[in-house]
């Protein structure tokens, strides 16, 4: 392989342009992938996303802008999918190429609908990818901050540890720090819950909780994450590093978080609709807490905030009485 492999991003959302934002920095080309003609003929004239991250200045000599996902990933010999996995099975459809020999990231947080997989298992199991070619980029870190150039942490999980240390310095850079980690699976699915428990939060704060009930909240989530992943996948991981506990911290606390905006909006008595629509971005944690509840099901771990979320969005049970009695499962 070349010095720099070739990479492709798939997406055309805030995450996706804050991963090609820090791939410019060390490529002299990407290729990058967006449904959206209109905001590809508008980064090409005013070198800016119109509709994410629009404060992101690019060089256009380093971009190939395509509306064709085949030519994306013929192009690359990694490809990184950061595109809501809602929508993931839809672009996947659009596929003439082969995956065969390629490298796949996923900077998707949540869990696959139609199969109720993580990506990497998607993949994995639908596409026949080895795991040893298969890789995350997770957190902590919001997009809006690689924006503003805030200094920022990755944590770069692969099956191959060549590859793993591979993606790590291509999004290494003066203000973005980059890890691996061998728990592919482990981190994967913490990028998914902590998307759940930030909606919590939100909910929380949307009917009045004070900071000191968000901090039960927060730690009961991250011991509520350690027993589902260990169900999921059993392995020696410390779940206090970034990957785990910092990521869902951020995500839990954050104004940046769409998923704790999304939680605020439940809790005032928004509907799922309406809070949906008044939203321009997708929140993750809705679809995952559906897809984690139904796992669970199966693995039946202890998971008394997963389930009170789900109550509320997909049973339509009230936010403020499913909230007192969680209030009492908590310590």
């Amino acid at each position: 392989m070349q010095k720099h492999p070739k990479v492709a991003v798939i997406g055309g959302g805030s995450w996706a342009t804050a991963i090609a934002k820090m791939l410019c920095v060390n490529l002299d080309e990407i290729a990058w992938y967006m449904r959206n003609a209109s905001a590809i003929d508008h980064l090409k004239a005013y070198k800016h996303n119109p509709n994410y991250l629009s404060s992101v200045e690019f060089d256009i000599t380093k971009l190939r802008l395509t509306q064709d996902i085949n030519e994306a990933v013929a192009y690359a010999d990694y490809v990184i999918f950061a595109i809501p996995s809602a929508f993931l099975s839809k672009e996947l459809e659009k596929l003439t190429v082969s995956l065969d020999n390629k490298i796949i990231f996923s900077a998707i947080k949540g869990i696959v609908p139609e199969t109720f997989l993580i990506v990497g298992e998607h993949f994995h199991k639908m596409f026949h990818i080895p795991y040893e070619n298969i890789g995350v980029i997770t957190g902590p870190c919001h997009a809006e901050e690689v924006a503003l150039e805030r200094l920022s942490y990755l944590t770069i999980a692969c099956g191959d540890t060549k590859k793993a240390k591979e993606m790590a310095k291509l999004l290494a850079g003066n203000y973005i720090k980059t890890k691996t980690s061998d728990d592919i699976i482990g981190t994967e699915y913490a990028a998914m819950l902590k998307n759940i428990y930030a909606i919590a939060a939100g909910i929380a704060h949307g009917l009045g909780y004070g900071d000191n009930f968000q901090s039960v909240i927060m730690s009961n989530a991250i011991r509520e994450m350690k027993k589902f992943i260990k169900k999921v996948h059993r392995m020696k991981r410390n779940i206090n590093n970034s990957a785990y506990l910092g990521d869902l911290l951020v995500t839990g606390y954050s104004v940046f978080s769409r998923n704790r905006m999304f939680g605020n909006m439940i809790g005032k008595g928004y509907t799922v609709k309406s809070a949906m629509m008044e939203m321009s971005m997708v929140a993750e944690g809705y679809y995952a807490v559906k897809s984690a509840y139904k796992l669970n099901q199966e693995y039946k771990a202890s998971t008394p905030i997963i389930d009170a979320v789900y109550a509320i969005l997909y049973e339509g049970k009230d936010a403020k009485s499913t909230f007192k009695k969680l209030t009492e499962k908590l310590d």
